[in-house]
């Protein structure tokens, strides 16, 4: 990233916050956090953004902090590990800690969420998109398993598809804040894939099946 972040704040998240990501199902973790932090700073830098660089990477590392607690209310909870870190006020002031917690509870796109309070939601909400439809296929399965673990795979399939078409659809409730490529062409395939039903279980059913094959999920 070409941005500049403080290297001391940067090393305490990845030595003092990223490790509580193994907590999380793998949809949430370490590895789909890095990817938003990645796509933050890329949104930020295409689109000439004024921001503070800090607060970005910080909103980014802990959006999804909580999610192992409470998937439903993990936005909340993880505003409010960040809030609790004893270490983020040496790098930021109280105003800079309240513009951090609510872009955090703001990330999360629900079917009755509003629009992001500042600039910060906006940038953490539209990177926390997937950008591939088999990161989508994956994420969908797995946040599935985590809600209901004693689901078969084809209810599973079942619930993605309904998901996803109610978040991912023509008049699908996730929004975008900024102009993107990468999303417009996701939104293109996935839209395609869950015009049908049928198609769209087949590819996922083996798409996981593969997965598991792999030792992935």
């Amino acid at each position: 990233m070409k941005m500049k972040i403080n290297s001391k704040l940067q090393q305490y998240i990845e030595q003092g916050i990223f490790p509580i990501y193994s907590k999380n199902e793998i949809g949430h973790g370490i590895d789909h956090i890095k990817s938003v932090i990645d796509r933050s700073f890329e949104l930020v830098e295409d689109n000439g953004l004024d921001v503070n660089p800090d607060i970005v990477y910080v909103v980014a590392a802990f959006h999804d902090l909580g999610h192992h607690i409470d998937p439903r209310r993990h936005e909340i909870i993880s505003a409010e590990m960040m809030m609790a870190d004893k270490t983020l006020p040496t790098f930021f002031s109280a105003d800079e800690l309240k513009t951090i917690k609510e872009a955090i509870e703001d990330h999360r796109a629900t079917s009755d969420s509003e629009k992001p309070r500042s600039i910060y939601g906006e940038i953490v909400s539209s990177a926390d998109r997937n950008t591939t439809v088999g990161a989508c296929l994956r994420r969908s399965y797995t946040y599935g398993k985590r809600l209901k673990p004693d689901a078969t795979d084809e209810e599973l399939f079942e619930r993605a598809h309904y998901h996803l078409s109610k978040k991912f659809g023509p008049d699908g409730y996730a929004k975008f804040y900024f102009k993107d490529k990468k999303y417009e062409q996701f939104l293109k395939e996935i839209r395609a894939l869950l015009k049908d039903k049928d198609l769209f279980i087949k590819t996922q059913r083996e798409y996981i099946s593969q997965l598991k094959k792999e030792h992935k999920i």
